[in-house]
């Protein structure tokens, strides 16, 4: 691990100097890649000399307490005990800081919110988290794009896609995946009784055309008129757009913009996303039994958390956290949730690649 951070601090060292270097400094596009790869280095290197520097003084401690002096030993020993759980701690930090990088954590990704079981209920849940992400979105200054969203009749949504812009949105975002349950009393309740209803939430990386190219004879494109409530183009001419993946039989509509192509774009993205995701599971499902987790996928299988408004709690399942702040996490304040998901799967990943090590040491040298 030491000659891996040593390869780094150097990296470091060296991309100083380019980011000094006039020619650099004049090419935008190469100045943001090594500012970029400076900025995620500076962390590594930032612990690592820190590390260094508490080695150091632990050698000096280890020194001390040989002295002939009681006091002079026994502050020693104190200063090396505080020493070692410092080292311990920042060993842990670089062991966190060095695991390799999930390679989608950079990129945008595509929001996919659907009500689920409770009817009504669910399509206005569904739009208190449409609303969440939207707030915690623009907390982040982050710009979110709607691509396509279908209402219900009391002011809820059925289904909203939308596309979320901004450096590192992936690596925020990729546990919201699975399904969202509500605890409430409705509105139409007379009687007061608390209803459970559920939401489904899905996050795809966005696919660039480059990375994932989509062969025109392999999907199938119709045009239909624009359903919704009226409106300049809607119900007028033939806007919307649904994409079928013939390979797959994925099918993606869009018509809420007003122009054909523009749907069409719309659409595009969304089903290469949807792709790009589908080949993302099935690569974590071949690795699965080596690394026996699916860290990044977002498990959709189950419910992961509940929304439980009587007690203004929230209850994240996957890791048993439990917050009394109902009312700010539905404003967008989901950094607490978001930090202790992200803790919970580095720590898990930390300990796959743990096993794996020692299952290899093991299979090598019987």
């Amino acid at each position: 691990m030491f000659n891996k951070l040593k390869g780094v601090e150097k990296r470091f060292s060296e991309i100083e100097i380019l980011l000094s270097d006039p020619e650099i400094v004049n090419d935008r596009d190469a100045y943001q890649k090594y500012a970029r790869e400076h900025a995620d280095l500076s962390k590594i290197v930032t612990v690592f000399r820190n590390y260094r520097q508490v080695m150091d003084d632990l050698d000096g401690s280890m020194e001390l307490m040989k002295d002939h002096d009681p006091e002079i030993k026994e502050l020693a020993r104190e200063d090396t005990e505080l020493l070692n759980l410092k080292k311990n701690e920042l060993e842990d930090d670089l062991k966190k800081l060095l695991m390799p990088k999930d390679p989608h954590d950079e990129k945008n990704v595509l929001i996919e919110i659907r009500a689920g079981t409770g009817g009504e209920e669910a399509g206005l849940f569904a739009g208190d988290l449409f609303r969440m992400y939207s707030r915690y979105a623009e907390n982040n200054g982050w710009k979110l794009e709607i691509m396509s969203h279908n209402t219900t009749g009391v002011g809820g949504l059925k289904e909203v896609i939308a596309m979320i812009h901004g450096r590192g949105v992936y690596s925020h975002l990729k546990y919201e995946s699975g399904i969202h349950r509500v605890q409430r009393v409705p509105e139409t309740e007379t009687q007061g009784r608390v209803h459970t209803s559920a939401v489904t939430v899905a996050v795809l990386p966005e696919a660039e055309e480059v990375e994932l190219h989509i062969d025109p004879s392999e999907i199938k494109v119709d045009v239909y008129r624009s359903t919704g409530p009226g409106g300049q183009s809607v119900n007028t001419t033939d806007s919307a757009v649904r994409i079928t993946h013939l390979p797959t039989g994925l099918v993606v509509t869009c018509q809420d913009e007003k122009s054909q192509l523009k749907n069409k774009n719309k659409a595009l993205k969304v089903l290469r996303a949807r792709l790009l995701d589908q080949m993302i599971q099935e690569q974590d499902a071949k690795r699965s039994q080596e690394r026996k987790s699916q860290i990044g996928t977002g498990d959709r299988s189950g419910r992961i958390r509940t929304y439980n408004y009587p007690q203004g709690r929230v209850t994240d399942h996957r890791i048993g956290l439990t917050l009394y702040k109902l009312e700010s996490i539905l404003q967008g304040e989901l950094d607490t949730i978001i930090g202790e998901l992200t803790t919970f799967y580095q720590a898990q990943a930390l300990q796959d690649a743990a096993a794996i090590r020692d299952h290899r040491t093991a299979v090598d040298h019987p």
